[in-house]
């Protein structure tokens, strides 16, 4: 009972700070996004206790984060002239990410290569520090993503509000220098929020403001899906889903390594489908799994669903008469908070061993991270996970091709039994004997017929040893059908031996041994050594 209550009391410490620190940052992000301040507390409540309830991560806290407001933001420019169609897109994202749950491809998420993710969230955090430098400027920010944020700072010099700027400094002061002893306190977002407003009330009166705040309960919106359009709204629903998965399962692995506890993947993904798809419904914006939020949320004892319903609840609380509060605060505050957050987000661990990491997957983060600034996400995902596949199979060849090996004579690295020795010996270099061993794929199979047929020359037979072969793709099956068609085309009669598994299912499923005598594919490298030796000696003896 006691352990009961002490996990309550936790719970409640945790859910209230994590809260608190929601609160400046959802007003952020709703600003950020271009719907409005109101809409990302909106986002944090419905994603934050949905999410919570039905999720698979006990102490994960849910709600609008920097990657999924950039893509939001991005919505909201592409369909400006129909806000309803842009929260449609955030319920059909929620709707996916709701599939991907009940499909349990929670795992393959984790997947992605992780230059890919690297490059992506970096861009993201650039993409934050560069729309949030007119603000912290006191400037409007501009449609059109970084390129267009780069080409309006030819403005700055004539529209610069030095008070704007003085208070996005102290802000941004705040995040970065905030002691630690006190963020138990009072965390850095909530202490720049208020040190920012209250130098906007007393002293820099001239920055601008949020403004109007709408209060109370939001209104449901029924999602409309023009079939005329549907492509344009799949797209980014997709991302959506993909980018508040792959983010959520990153930080419920963050979770785990804390609490010491195992997370369920797919339940986690129904959670956040359910919890984006009500935010959909009412104007919020999309959420996933905040880190930081979670971080905070664990340190002060959350450790059940229950921390994070809880936030949500104290969120709903403050929107019902917070409007009033929260009109007064300066852009130029939530530009100081997010310059932060941004910096936060770029992968400086992984930028700090570039020097060190191999290139080619340096280079896929690079490219990700370039296509996310300055082209667009959906671009800067399938082109890095193209690369980020290539560069895969290429190591992947290197090493299955280590696995191509040839014996003439009984030499004693290829580990053979005195048997086989013996045999060998007898032939004396007239059979080749080929060994394929790990498994076999698409990444090896171009280099597979050239260096197989290379190691089978100049012999009177060939025997391909298929006993340590693990797996066989398609794509290496078709490969292994060309070598033993460039043998037969010789004149050089092939035997298989050792085929069992995975590599004996696909080559039979593809027909790849059809033409080869049945006599000539035998069980173990001994008989296949006793069947070559015995035609040649048949050929000797004509």
């Amino acid at each position: 009972m006691s352990r009961g209550l002490s996990t309550l009391r936790g719970d409640i410490f945790g859910g209230v700070t994590a809260a608190v620190v929601a609160l400046p940052l959802a007003l952020a992000f709703g600003v950020a996004s271009g719907v409005g301040p109101i809409a990302g507390l909106y986002g944090a409540i419905a994603v934050g206790f949905f999410a919570a309830v039905f999720g698979g991560t006990p102490a994960q806290v849910s709600g609008p984060t920097g990657p999924m407001t950039v893509v939001m933001g991005a919505i909201v420019a592409e369909h400006a002239s129909s806000l309803p169609e842009a929260f449609a897109i955030v319920f059909l994202g929620g709707l996916l990410q709701l599939l991907f749950g009940f499909l349990r491809v929670g795992r393959y998420v984790s997947y992605t290569p992780y230059s890919v993710v690297s490059g992506f969230m970096s861009g993201i955090g650039v993409i934050i520090i560069l729309i949030q430098t007119l603000p912290f400027v006191g400037l409007a920010t501009v449609p059109g993503g970084s390129l267009a944020t780069i080409r309006a700072w030819g403005g700055i010099a004539t529209g610069l509000n030095t008070d704007a700027l003085a208070i996005a400094a102290v802000s941004l002061g705040v995040m970065v220098f905030w002691p630690k002893r006190w963020q138990a306190i009072l965390p850095p977002p909530l202490a720049a929020l208020v040190v920012g407003t209250l130098l906007s009330l007393f002293v820099l009166g001239g920055a601008p403001v949020i403004g109007h705040v709408p209060t109370g309960l939001p209104d449901f919106t029924i999602p409309s899906f023009p079939l005329a359009e549907l492509h344009t709204i799949v797209q980014p629903a997709l991302i959506l889903a993909l980018l508040g998965s792959i983010d959520s399962l990153l930080t419920s692995l963050v979770a785990d390594s804390i609490t010491r506890t195992r997370h369920n993947s797919d339940r986690e993904l129904i959670g956040q489908g359910i919890g984006n798809m009500v935010a959909g419904l009412i104007g919020g914006l999309p959420g996933a799994g905040a880190t930081m939020r979670t971080v905070v949320n664990v340190r002060a004892g959350g450790r059940s669903p229950v921390s994070g319903a809880l936030h949500a609840l104290i969120l709903l609380a403050l929107v019902l008469g917070l409007g009033p509060l929260a009109e007064n605060i300066p852009h130029a505050v939530l530009a100081g908070i997010l310059m932060k957050v941004g910096w936060d987000i770029i992968d400086w661990g992984y930028i700090k061993r570039c020097h060190r990491a191999p290139r080619a997957k340096v280079l896929v983060m690079v490219v990700t991270l370039g296509l996310t600034v300055f082209v667009d996400l959906i671009t800067a995902v399938a082109v890095g996970l193209v690369l980020a596949g290539f560069v895969t199979a290429q190591w992947m060849e290197e090493d299955e091709l280590k696995g191509v090996t040839s014996l003439a004579l009984p030499e004693d690295d290829h580990h053979l039994d005195e048997a086989e020795r013996a045999v060998l010996r007898t032939l004396n270099g007239k059979i080749g004997l080929v060994f394929l061993r790990g498994r076999f794929s698409y990444a090896s199979a171009r280099q597979l017929t050239s260096r197989a047929v290379a190691l089978g020359l100049d012999h009177r037979a060939i025997i391909y040893d298929f006993t340590d072969a693990a797996q066989i793709d398609t794509s290496a099956a078709l490969a292994i059908e060309d070598i033993l068609a460039t043998a037969s085309e010789d004149g050089v009669p092939c035997y298989v031996a050792g085929l069992s598994g995975g590599a004996e299912a696909t080559l039979d499923s593809l027909g790849v041994l059809e033409k080869i005598s049945a006599d000539h594919i035998v069980p173990t490298l001994l008989d296949a050594l006793h069947c070559a030796a015995a035609h040649i000696a048949a050929e000797e003896g004509r």
